[in-house]
């Protein structure tokens, strides 16, 4: 299985309607893809806020294939949809891991 990770700081300001919008759009409209079998949304504790709230969205897939179709087909509209609406507001970088256990 591989986990598709992506970590990002928001602006304190935006945070609330930025995890409205992951939640009620985003992440489903990720979904729909059928690329990946689950997600989820993860606030990380005992970090220093002021310049950010740092959340990770996870997104799990059954192996490297429908991960590659996804940033194939789908990764770049939805990257650019996220920089519509809350440019310059996050930063964001994103890994990669295989679970082996």
């Amino acid at each position: 299985m591989i986990i598709y990770n992506v970590t990002v700081k928001v602006d304190p300001g935006v945070a609330e309607a930025w995890v409205y919008w992951m939640k009620a759009e985003h992440m489903p409209e990720l979904m729909g893809t059928d690329l990946f079998i689950d997600c989820r949304l993860c606030k990380l504790l005992d970090q220093d806020e002021a310049e950010g709230i740092t959340y990770s969205a996870q997104y799990f897939c059954e192996d490297m294939e429908q991960y590659n179709l996804y940033i194939e087909l789908h990764s770049e509209r939805l990257r650019e949809r996220s920089n519509k609406l809350f440019g310059g507001k996050f930063i964001a970088f994103r890994s990669l891991m295989e679970v082996i256990s």
